[in-house]
C-alpha cells in the first residue's frame, strides 16, 4: 500500500492573496509541510488566492510541486482575475467548485479552508 494512501488527505483552500499580511505564506508552508511528512495534499486556489499562482518562481508553489501536492486554481475566480493558463505558473491546474465537491466527499479528507 502507498504511504500516501495509508495517512489523510488534505484539501487546503487558500482564499487569501500572498500580500494579504506578514503571515500570507504560512498555509500554503503548512500544505508543503504536509505533503512533506507523507500526505496526500490537494491545495485549491481561490478568490486572491489565486494570484498566489501567476508566474513562474513563487516560492511557495514551487515547494508544494516538489512535494508532490496537487495545486488546483479556482477557474472562476482566474476568470474574473482575467488569468489565464498561460499566466500562471506550470505546476497548477485550473478547476472548478466540482473538484472541491469531490475531494471533500472521498472518506479520508480533511478539508481546511483560509
Amino acid at each position: 500500500m502507498d504511504e500516501r494512501t495509508a495517512t489523510p488527505g488534505y484539501l487546503m483552500i487558500e482564499s487569501k492573496g500572498n500580500w494579504a499580511g506578514p503571515n500570507a505564506g504560512t498555509f500554503l508552508r503548512d500544505a508543503a509541510a504536509l505533503a512533506e511528512a507523507g500526505h496526500r495534499v490537494r491545495v485549491f486556489l481561490v478568490e486572491d488566492g489565486v494570484l498566489t499562482a501567476v508566474g513562474t518562481d513563487v516560492p511557495e508553489i514551487e515547494r508544494l510541486a516538489a512535494a508532490g501536492a496537487e495545486i488546483l486554481v479556482d477557474d472562476f475566480s482566474a476568470a474574473q482575475r482575467a488569468l489565464s493558463a498561460t499566466t500562471l505558473s506550470p505546476h497548477v491546474r485550473i478547476a472548478g467548485m466540482d473538484a472541491v465537491a469531490a475531494a471533500l466527499s472521498e472518506d479520508d479528507c480533511r478539508g481546511v479552508w483560509h
